[in-house]
């Protein structure tokens, strides 16, 4: 979904911690776990939706275990591909009822790199932990989802490719595909869309060359002089974004070992007062990054470590600059965004990845296209964003998630930043402490250069199997 506003944090503010320190928080991650061994999925589908068009979209679907090894269901992504009714129609999922739960079950919506006469979006199901696995020749039962149109106007659904008036029935359905571990195992996408078109490089071939900015994260306290040395600031000034009289807590920032990695945490903690609320951030000292790619593993979360639930967190990685003056137009900012509780209007856990043009801090006006997705993002998730002279496309796990328009383009470097911090204390009026972690594993960027998300790993990778903690060979702009 793209629009010229929505709600958010206070631009004025991040713009002027940027100007001010230099600085923002970053994230921790941990690495990918394998996926099941010797196994195999199949998708049956149904419809109770026959029509040619509908109010909404009806794809009942179950997930078979053909293989000889339990599956994880948490590994398996399902995809329903569909023709979207006209290019700004944004869509809302729901789950009826579900065997495993429906608050087992999540629906993302995506966009397809190769439109078709009949697909150029899809439906993603996945799993929670909470779904457990399947042992061979199981299946998770009745899955009775649903999507429509956000403004619950008729949708058109006989130009849908994996669309079938005549299957009232459960059976075998080829128009869904199915990802285990991130490897297509069932069904066929839309001509142009497979796991091979187009090609992809192989994730054992790294690419080489383009001046770059990785960091492991492995230090040992948030005073470590290795942080400012290797171009990082620590925020301990006062002001936005968040609760007006909150503390930015150099000493939140924390460092661990987590599975062999080094991991940063970022801890924002409250008693329900702004004397109580602590916050964090870091960012780069330099405002140097531009166009390339930029890349990091990070960890969100839903649940506080400790204390009652309910607060109105935003959980992030981004780049920014500074805003010259309202509605200048060389203001540039890209945003992953996580609110695991709401906020902003919204009632529950929401991603948002946004590209801003500019915007006027009083009164409030923002221009900016962004896309989002209502489901749980709790856990490590490999966040990728590119940037060249056409558009700026962001990655989740290695998955298109959106792409924004060349005219909210960057004209002017950037910081690459972290942050973890409250938009209000209504989400949870306690005055019993609780405290929230965001982790980060490591951040690249490569300048100037568009890399895959495959490539990005192998990247990764070779930096770690080399031994390399640390590099950083991105001109001063």
């Amino acid at each position: 979904m793209t629009s010229r506003t929505r709600p958010g944090r206070p631009r004025a503010s991040v713009a002027a911690a940027v100007a001010a320190v230099l600085g923002a928080a970053g994230l921790a991650a941990l690495p990918v776990t394998a996926g099941a061994a010797a196994a195999d999925v199949a998708v049956q589908y149904r419809t109770s939706a026959t029509g040619a068009t509908a109010d909404q979209s009806e794809p009942w679907l179950k997930v078979r275990n053909t293989g000889d090894g339990a599956v994880q269901l948490s590994t398996v992504k399902v995809r329903y591909y569909f023709k979207a009714d006209g290019a700004g129609t944004a869509y809302r999922f729901a789950c009826s009822w579900a065997v495993k739960g429906c608050g087992n079950i999540t629906g993302t919506f995506g966009t397809l790199a190769n439109p078709t006469a009949t697909a150029d979006r899809y439906l993603e199901i996945g799993f929670t932990p909470g779904a457990g696995s399947l042992a061979p020749g199981a299946d998770t039962g009745d899955m009775q989802l649903r999507f429509h149109r956000a403004d619950w106007q008729v949708l058109r659904q006989s130009d849908d490719y994996s669309f079938g008036p005549t299957q009232t029935t459960y059976a075998d359905w080829s128009k869904v595909t199915a990802q285990l571990s991130g490897g297509t195992v069932w069904g066929t996408a839309p001509e142009g869309n497979g796991p091979t078109d187009p090609p992809t490089d192989p994730p054992t071939d790294p690419p080489t060359g383009g001046q770059t900015l990785f960091d492991d994260f492995t230090y040992t306290t948030s005073g470590d002089p290795r942080i400012a040395a290797n171009g990082w600031s620590v925020r301990a000034n006062a002001g936005g974004p968040g609760v007006p009289g909150a503390t930015w807590a150099p000493e939140n920032v924390t460092f661990a070992t987590s599975a062999g990695n080094s991991v940063m945490n970022l801890r924002t903690s409250t008693a329900g007062t702004a004397a109580s609320t602590k916050q964090t951030e870091v960012l780069t000292q330099a405002t140097k990054f531009k166009n390339g790619t930029y890349a990091a593993r990070v960890r969100f979360s839903d649940a506080p470590v400790s204390g009652p639930d309910g607060d109105h967190l935003v959980q992030t990685f981004f780049t920014i600059n500074d805003l010259k003056a309202p509605m200048a137009d060389d203001y540039a900012e890209y945003d992953f965004e996580y609110l695991p509780n709401g906020g902003w209007g919204e009632p529950s856990n929401i991603l948002y990845t946004t590209s801003w043009e500019t915007y006027n801090p009083d009164p409030w006006q923002a221009v900016n296209q962004h896309t989002e997705s209502r489901r749980s993002y709790a856990g490590w998730h490999d966040l990728v964003v590119t940037i060249d002279n056409s558009a700026i496309t962001y990655y989740v796990d290695g998955q298109h998630f959106g792409t924004h328009d060349a005219a909210y383009l960057p004209e002017r470097p950037m910081s690459i930043n972290f942050n973890h911090w409250l938009i209000d204390l209504a989400g949870q009026t306690s005055t019993t402490a609780r405290s929230y972690d965001q982790q980060v594993d490591y951040v690249l960027h490569v300048k100037d250069r568009v890399l895959t998300p495959a490539q990005v790993t192998a990247k990764v990778n070779a930096y770690r199997a080399a031994g390399t903690a640390f590099e950083d060979t991105v001109p001063a702009d």
